[in-house]
This record gives C-alpha cells, sequence and structure tokens, in this order.
C-alpha cells in the first residue's frame, strides 16, 4: 500500500465551517433530537415553478445536451447585462464583461489562480464567508485580515492597513450586504474603495450574492454602479438565494473586462461551462421576477420580525437587519461563541453558527439563518426560553 499523505495547501487549512456544523447536527439527531437548523444559509422554499418549467423545457432540446461554452451562452450573457442596466443603472458589454460561473463560490474560489502569485497579498473581510481566504491560500497568496468591527458598520477600515502590506497587496474581497454581520455598504464607502484601489493598485472583488434579499423598502448599492467602479474591479452574483436555486449552481461575474478575461482564461482550463438548459432557466429567473422578489422579501421580513421580537424578549442583543437572510447576534455574557453555539445545539436542540467559526473578529456573536417558517422560528425562541442561558 503506498503512503497517501495530503498536499501543504490542505493541511494548512482548518475544518470547512460548514461541514463541521453538518458533523455537530448529525451527531445531536443520531440521539433522536428535532433540530431546528439555523445555521447554513440555504432556502427552504422551492424554486419558483416557472423557472422549473423552463429549465424542463429546455432540457429536451437536443442542443442543449452538448459541451457549453465556459464563458455562457451569450443569451445568457445578454440577460445578465439587462438585469444590471435596470437593476443598478451600469451598462456592461455582455460579451467581455460578464462571466458564467458554476455559482458564485466556484468564481471566488477560482479568481485569486488568475491574478495571484505566490507572496502576493489578499485583503480579505474578517468575519467572512471562509471561501475568500482559503482561495488566496490554494493560489499561494497571503491572506490579510481586514477586522470587521461594530463600531465601524462592520466595514473594514481601509486607512489601518500597513504600507507594508499594500506594497505587496494585489487583490481585496468585499461582501455587502455583508454575510455574516448583515451590514450594508454605504455608496461613500465605495466611493472610498475606488479611492483606494486606484492609489494602492488594487482589484476589487466585491460578493453580490444578497443583492436583492433587503426589507423595508431598503435597495442595497451595487459596487459597480459607483464612478470608477469598472475601471477596478467585478462584481459576483447569484442565482442561488434570490430565486432557491442554491442547488443549480449558477451565477456570474461581471465588471472590469481584463479581469473577467483572466477569471474566464482559468475557467476555460478547468470547468466546461453550465448545462445550457440551466442557463436558459436563468434567463427567466432574472426577466420574470417583479413579483417573485416582492413575495420572497416579504417572506423574510415576516420570519425576520418574529426572530427579532423574539431575541429581544429573550434579552439577547442584535441590530435589526436591512438585508441579507441572516441576524448577527451577541452571545450572553458568560458564554463564548463556540460555548453558546454549543448549549444552543445540546439543551435547546438549535443549530446556529458560532460567529469565530468566520474569524477571530466574530468572537463574541453567532449567526441566525431565517431559514426556516415563522412557526419554527418562534418554536426556536421558545425552546431557549424554556433551557435559558
Amino acid at each position: 500500500m503506498i503512503q497517501i499523505e495530503k498536499a501543504e495547501r490542505l493541511k494548512q487549512l482548518p475544518p470547512y465551517l460548514f461541514a463541521e456544523l453538518d458533523r455537530k447536527k448529525e451527531e445531536v439527531q443520531a440521539r433522536g433530537v428535532d433540530v431546528i437548523d439555523l445555521g447554513v444559509g440555504d432556502p427552504d422554499q422551492p424554486t419558483p415553478s416557472h423557472i422549473i418549467d423552463k429549465l424542463a423545457e429546455a432540457a429536451r432540446e437536443p442542443r442543449h445536451h452538448k459541451y457549453p461554452s465556459y464563458s455562457g451562452l451569450n443569451s445568457f450573457r445578454e440577460a445578465v447585462s439587462r438585469w444590471y442596466k435596470h437593476r443598478a443603472g451600469v451598462t456592461l458589454d455582455p460579451l467581455k464583461e460578464v462571466v458564467s460561473l458554476i455559482g458564485s463560490k466556484e468564481g471566488i474560489a477560482h479568481i485569486p489562480l488568475a491574478f495571484i502569485n505566490p507572496g502576493d497579498v489578499m485583503l480579505v473581510p474578517s468575519p467572512a464567508y471562509p471561501v475568500y481566504k482559503i482561495s488566496t491560500l490554494f493560489a499561494g497568496g497571503i491572506p490579510y485580515e481586514m477586522p470587521l468591527l461594530k463600531e465601524n458598520g462592520f466595514l473594514p477600515d481601509l486607512t489601518t492597513i500597513p504600507a507594508d502590506v499594500l506594497a505587496k497587496a494585489r487583490m481585496m474581497f468585499l461582501n455587502y450586504p455583508n454575510n455574516p454581520t448583515a451590514a450594508p455598504a454605504t455608496e461613500a464607502f465605495f466611493k472610498e474603495v475606488v479611492a483606494f484601489a486606484n492609489q494602492h493598485n488594487i482589484m476589487i472583488c466585491h460578493d453580490f450574492a444578497y443583492s436583492e434579499m433587503a426589507f423595508d423598502g431598503y435597495k442595497p448599492p451595487s459596487f459597480l454602479e459607483t464612478p470608477g467602479a469598472m475601471e477596478v474591479g467585478i462584481e459576483f452574483h447569484s442565482l442561488s438565494k434570490t430565486y432557491n436555486m442554491t442547488g443549480w449552481r449558477i451565477g456570474f461575474a461581471a465588471g472590469n473586462a481584463e479581469i473577467i478575461g483572466g477569471l474566464g482564461q482559468i475557467k476555460s482550463n478547468i470547468d466546461s461551462g453550465i448545462f445550457e438548459a440551466i442557463q436558459i432557466a436563468g434567463i427567466e429567473a432574472m426577466e420574470d421576477d417583479a413579483a417573485w422578489l416582492h413575495e420572497m422579501q416579504t417572506h423574510y421580513t415576516e420570519r425576520r420580525d418574529v426572530l427579532m421580537a423574539g431575541l429581544a424578549k429573550l434579552g439577547i442583543k442584535a441590530e435589526k437587519p436591512k438585508a441579507t437572510f441572516y441576524i448577527w447576534c451577541e452571545v450572553p455574557d458568560g458564554y463564548t461563541s463556540t460555548s453558546f453555539v454549543a448549549h444552543l445545539l445540546e439543551k435547546a436542540g438549535i443549530m446556529t453558527t458560532p460567529g469565530n467559526g468566520f474569524g477571530d473578529p466574530g468572537e463574541g456573536y453567532f449567526r441566525m439563518a431565517l431559514t426556516v417558517s415563522k412557526e419554527r422560528l418562534q418554536e426556536a425562541v421558545n425552546r431557549i426560553a424554556d433551557v435559558g442561558f
């Protein structure tokens, strides 16, 4: 038998956060506990029926059964361009400034391979979606973590990044509306980012996955609508959360043509694109979504309000989110993020996510996802009240 040894790039990684949460959940369920899962952000509702119907129709056409283009159907990229024009007033060249993705995570994971050399620095937020840091490590880069702190509105303070770090920095990941903190970005902040990118020659990669999951009339700004943004960066988006299509694996990146081209070059050597029938369904989603978006936003607003009211009665501090389907909660006195999440799972059968699992600045917080019914959210509140803390 040969000796199997993992590559150094795998040895340096911590356990993937959500895989570890799944393991702990299964352990508790094996004891017969009915777990209310507020951990991973995966919509519990089905994909809208008109999107499924379009997939079925397109899947029956033999012309869609061949290898697709890695960059995406022209018609899909044109639909993305129309979406941006309608949503943010941004004009895109669909052939040069848009590329399809097998879910936005795929593009985020691959973009460092196009521009990061070993030893280059990637500026990454913390707490944050783990893939920003992991993809940097896979490319041989050095992640520099920008703390997202409550006193700064969970926006990174760009003025605190040391000069020696900036000298080696080539790219920056940002994500607003933010996961896990649910914080929004301001137009003023995005203008600061564009100026910062120009000053230090840094490419910006903005993850806009939660753009349509907004409440109370709030409309999150696209980074690309910021003056000068197209000259310094790109934006990642996904159909996953907005249209309940997490399992379909379809998304896109848009923005600066050279950056999009670099990502496309990586993809052409790694994957063979998205099944064309799924792209046809994606066009259907983006172009017939006004009624659906209103329904979806109303749906999550009701859930948010139920959980926020319950947390307030319990004495758990959390700021009412303007967007995303997450609530970023402060851990009660006497607990760490990890110990409180363990307490909720073991004693109340409620799965949440420890804030420190997203990065050290997340210590003192835990995240709850609005991905179960209003009734289950109220039951979660009742269970916490019963077990106490």
